[in-house]
């Protein structure tokens, strides 16, 4: 049995997918950024008149994109604690990475799940960090 999850608290999707689909006991969440619910505010972003990305702020990007994991993993009935397994994407590894990994460290002090960064090119909107998580339901 397949459940398709619509967060209303979490930022929309910017694509026709859904926030979480539930299968058996496993959650699987779409990729989920940094961006506020309602908008497509950033944190920590600073865009020029062709929104182009004149600054960034990684650290808040980390902080907003855990928060946007932690509501979809609640409304959909599970928990931080129940996470398995992360697919974290940084569009600049160098430099965003020990900042990325020392604020990754003070969310998941207790539960340790399975960890995978890679570097991209680019995310479909101006981000510089996003998530794609596996977490239980029991």
């Amino acid at each position: 049995m397949s459940v398709i999850i619509q967060a209303e608290q979490a930022p929309e999707p910017v694509g026709l997918y859904p926030h979480a689909r539930r299968v058996g006991s496993l959650l699987f969440l779409s990729g989920v950024g940094p961006r506020q619910k309602g908008s497509q505010t950033i944190p920590g972003v600073t865009l020029d008149e062709y929104q182009n990305v004149v600054r960034y702020d990684i650290a808040k990007q980390c902080h907003s994109v855990f928060a946007n994991v932690r509501t979809i993993l609640e409304v959909a009935g599970s928990s931080w604690e129940k996470l398995v397994d992360v697919t974290v994407f940084l569009t600049n590894m160098k430099s965003d990475f020990p900042i990325f990994n020392r604020i990754y460290g003070d969310y998941f002090k207790t539960n340790q799940p399975c960890r995978t960064t890679c570097e991209v090119n680019c995310l479909p909107t101006p981000i510089a960090i996003e998530l794609k998580c596996i977490a239980t339901l029991d």
